[in-house]
């Protein structure tokens, strides 16, 4: 049985380009990129790491930190995330799929190996930490038996369903797999903490995160950025007014997101506009 890390990565993000190629910590000239792998090795679970980028020009330059970390690599569709994923994996002969996203510089190899232990053991299609939401974001991990992978590449018919690889799996057929939830024991639990890259503020935040672990610690782990987050709490302040990107499956759910973006930046008669609209439509 072969157990590969998937790691999606593309420098085409629209509300940051090149986010991935960043400076991690600021000015060192190590990648988000190459954080991420760097911290994905330190897995004991895993046999394979593969970035999964597109076929666009632009993104050699992801290419190039895949060959420069010694890792494999892998070509695909900009839109089709699902397709990435699965030819990846058949390209490359692996059975359990995890899958991490390029702008998580602070992903945990040890859940990464706990849920590939819990999946394993609780026989499961697909296994995840975000099921229901007790890690710190950024520290995200879904594990997938390939043949589960399979069933979503043949069959899922959705933009979404194709964008974001598992709401197939997770979601909208969920009854046709076993999925198993992991959640935070006690001490790691902190939902509230936002370390994934997305913005700007992100990105201040990430740096201010390095600055005050990675000197004394390259490999920091979720407990030193709880810990972190406890004796500095105005770093939460630094992208509290950021929304996490999501799924939505219908217009009603991008409505009630798009309230909430109106309500942060205080926009309250175009918010009480568009709410007096979606009600006029029913």
């Amino acid at each position: 049985m072969k157990i590969g890390v998937i790691v999606q990565a593309r420098t085409g993000s629209s509300r940051l380009p090149e986010k991935v190629l960043k400076d991690l910590p600021f000015g060192s000239g190590i990648t988000v990129l190459e954080q991420d792998i760097r911290r994905l090795k330190k897995s004991k679970k895993t046999d394979e790491i593969i970035i999964a980028t597109t076929t666009k020009p632009e993104d050699e330059r992801i290419v190039n930190v895949a060959k420069k970390e010694g890792v494999k690599f892998f070509r695909g569709s900009v839109k089709d995330v699902l397709a990435r994923y699965y030819l990846s994996a058949r390209e490359f002969n692996i059975n359990i799929v995890v899958r991490v996203t390029s702008d998580c510089p602070c992903i945990d190899w040890n859940i990464v190996d706990m849920l590939v232990d819990e999946h394993i053991k609780n026989n499961a299609d697909y296994t995840s930490n975000t099921i229901i939401r007790t890690f710190p974001h950024g520290l995200d991990v879904e594990v997938v038996n390939f043949e589960a992978l399979e069933q979503a590449y043949f069959n899922a018919k959705e933009p979404f369903e194709r964008e974001h690889v598992f709401p197939y799996i997770s979601r909208t057929h969920s009854h046709l797999f076993k999925l198993h939830s992991v959640e935070a024991e006690k001490d790691l639990i902190a939902p509230d903490i936002r370390i994934t890259l997305d913005t700007e503020e992100d990105y201040a935040l990430l740096c201010a995160v390095y600055d005050y672990l990675y000197r004394e610690n390259n490999f920091f782990d979720t407990k030193d950025i709880i810990k972190l987050f406890a004796d500095k709490p105005w770093l939460k302040i630094i992208n509290k007014k950021i929304l996490q990107k999501k799924i939505f499956q219908s217009f009603e759910e991008e409505i009630s997101e798009a309230v909430k973006l109106l309500e942060l930046q205080e926009l309250n008669n175009v918010k009480q506009f568009l709410l007096e609209k979606l009600n006029d439509g029913k």
